[in-house]
């Protein structure tokens, strides 16, 4: 009896621990996200101090979701329009990022490419995990199409973009526009897309796993919390639709993309993968890798000489594409 009660005993104290042991890991989890948030605003307000062009427009509108609501940031160009409109998807990871830590970034796109842009705060993980980000994102690109004129947006030249985890949601909402708003998209511009789980391990996570802005450990820690599980994921469970558009048996049809990565980012090879997937199903791709520079380079740290010239790439592509557009007698 005393051995049964020593027994017990033991296995209740050793779960008390497990589970004091978990509340501790929560309690630390949570207070890194709160820093991590707090600092991608932070460093985006000190690179770029009194940098950020002011000759926009400027309005933010909630869009209702399902759940809930979210809220986008209007950047209009100064003129009557109507313009393009590109709406775009903040970085971070799936777990931090913001408006304002993107905002200098889509101020400057607004004013070089002379297009408004829909900044979309779509709901974070791990408070929100997958697949509320893809669903608020699909949901933000249909209530911009419904508002594009009170936007001064231009119907027939809508595109998405976003950067990181930005681009990974960029590239599933194009695929569910695909099937859901066929042509209604005119563009897709990626910017060193997440596109695969980390169990998809490439060359590039292990040449560029530490040292980088963004790490190998960094990477998988923001997909644990964006497609959490308590034991490993395997293949069918990792590989969704609409977190993995590199996995997405069927690109075809999407719009013309625009796909940036660079040399020293974990993220590389899975980006230069999707490009080449999408070439292969006929879908019209411009590559770019940079050499030499890490994940980020684009708005992170200010306007540089690095962003300035992937944002000249940004806006030299859509004017491309929009003389080819006007060639064919259709609208910018």
């Amino acid at each position: 009896m005393a051995l049964r009660s020593a027994s017990y005993n033991a296995r209740l104290g050793c779960r008390k621990f497990i589970e004091r042991s978990k509340s501790e890991v929560n309690v630390i989890n949570k207070l890194k996200i709160i820093v991590m948030r707090f600092g991608v605003r932070l460093i985006a307000g000190i690179c770029w101090w009194k940098k950020s062009p002011q000759n926009v427009t400027i309005e933010t509108k909630c869009i209702p979701v399902s759940g809930g609501e979210i809220r986008a940031r209007i950047y209009t160009p100064l003129g009557y329009g109507p313009f393009p409109v590109i709406v775009y998807y903040h970085g971070g990871g799936f777990v931090i990022g913001d408006l304002d830590s993107h905002d200098p970034l889509c101020r400057d796109l607004c004013v070089k490419a002379d297009r408004i842009i829909v900044s979309i705060e779509y709901r974070l993980a791990p408070e929100n995990p997958f697949p509320c980000a893809p669903n608020d994102c699909i949901a933000a690109l249909e209530w911009v199409t419904t508002h594009i004129e009170n936007l001064k947006g231009n119907r027939d030249a809508i595109f998405v973009a976003g950067d990181s985890a930005g681009g990974n949601l960029a590239a599933v909402t194009a695929i569910q526009a695909r099937d859901r708003f066929p042509g209604l998209l005119k563009g897709q511009i990626l910017l060193y897309p997440v596109t695969h789980h980390y169990q998809n391990v490439t060359a590039s996570y292990i040449e560029n796993a530490k040292g980088q802005g963004l790490t190998r450990n960094l990477m998988i820690w923001f997909w644990d919390q964006y497609l959490p599980a308590d034991a490993l994921l395997n293949m069918a469970e990792s590989h969704q639709a609409l977190a993995t558009p590199l996995a997405v048996a069927n690109l075809t049809n999407l719009p013309p993309t625009l796909l940036i990565t660079a040399e020293k980012d974990p993220l590389r090879d899975e980006g230069v993968d999707f490009a080449h997937r999408l070439s292969e199903q006929g879908v019209k791709v411009q590559h770019t890798q940079y050499k030499g520079l890490q994940h980020g380079f684009i708005g992170t740290l200010g306007p540089n000489e690095s962003h300035n010239q992937g944002i000249a790439e940004i806006v030299a592509w859509l004017e491309k594409l929009s003389h080819i557009k006007t060639e064919h007698g259709s609208a910018q």
